[in-house]
């Protein structure tokens, strides 16, 4: 699923219709009045991408790409748009009191952001580059699957929901506590999920070097000792395996390639033919 199908058009609505938790996926522009408002679940905002304040409980707070801002219940908040013209994307994730307290009873791990931002009153948490886009790979993963409609869809979803909390203490205590970043183990994962996602746009060492701040030779040197092939090799087989299942399901072959990174037909057809043994024509006649 490409990252534009996992929008959400915006909603001021300010309750959970589900029980357990909610996520939607924001990009659009700012302009929609938000008054000032609390409710009675957990919200964790991730932002993204814009140029607005947070007010949390009569305090401004500027937001940086990758700023992850936890409102527990009861804390008013809004937003302040400084432009009308700045893109604004973020994430929303909805956990009720309830669910949040069934992992705690599991678990007191759960709960060490929360006590931060209840004994400090300090809401945002700041991310660096590779925390960032751990994070975001994980949202991206957990909305595609909410929109989906695979089997196990609920159970997989809830444990996404579990490991990414879970996730967010650990990086929260190891900050607070410990300092430790883990940075070579995550690159690569984070990478593969990144790839996932931007299938369709430009995945050059140049642009992930850009993306990530971290050289291209060390990119490629840590994604080929953690995965075995060189990157270029990786997201030429994911493009390849993600045409195969949209011209299975019967797209047209001629939209199918250009969507996921191919500009070239022939260099398509090759690539295809040499994968799976057959040119995509040919493998489209057979899952008919």
């Amino acid at each position: 699923m490409k990252k534009q199908e996992l929008i959400t058009p915006f909603s001021t609505r300010q309750y959970m219709f589900s029980r357990d938790y909610e996520i939607y996926y924001y990009s659009d522009m700012p302009g929609t009045t938000v008054n000032k408002h609390s409710h009675d679940y957990y919200e964790f905002y991730f932002f993204l991408e814009g140029n607005i304040n947070i007010n949390v409980s009569g305090k401004p707070i500027k937001l940086k790409p990758g700023d992850l801002i936890l409102i527990p219940p009861g804390v008013e908040h809004c937003p302040e748009y400084l432009d009308d013209v700045t893109p604004y994307k973020r994430f929303v994730l909805w956990i009720s009191a309830d669910y949040y307290n069934k992992l705690l009873a599991a678990s007191p791990d759960y709960g060490y952001i929360v006590d931060t931002v209840k004994t400090t009153h300090s809401y945002r948490f700041a991310n660096d580059v590779l925390a960032f886009n751990e994070i975001r790979s994980a949202l991206f993963n957990i909305t595609a699957e909410v929109k989906g409609n695979r089997f196990g869809k609920d159970a997989k979803v809830s444990l996404q929901i579990n490991d990414l909390l879970l996730t967010l203490n650990r990086m929260t205590y190891e900050k607070v506590t410990v300092g430790v970043s883990g940075t070579k183990g995550r690159l690569s994962n984070i990478i593969n999920d990144y790839v996932m996602f931007h299938l369709d746009e430009d995945l050059s060492l140049e642009r992930l070097e850009r993306e990530f701040f971290v050289s291209k030779y060390h990119i490629e040197h840590v994604f080929k000792e953690d995965y075995g092939i060189s990157l270029h090799k990786f997201i030429q087989m994911k493009r390849l395996y993600a045409c195969r299942d949209a011209i299975g399901s019967g797209k047209p072959i001629q939209e199918t390639f250009p969507l996921y990174g191919f500009n070239d037909y022939s260099v398509f057809f090759r690539a295809f033919k040499k994968e799976f043994g057959m040119s995509p024509k040919e493998y489209q006649m057979v899952q008919r």
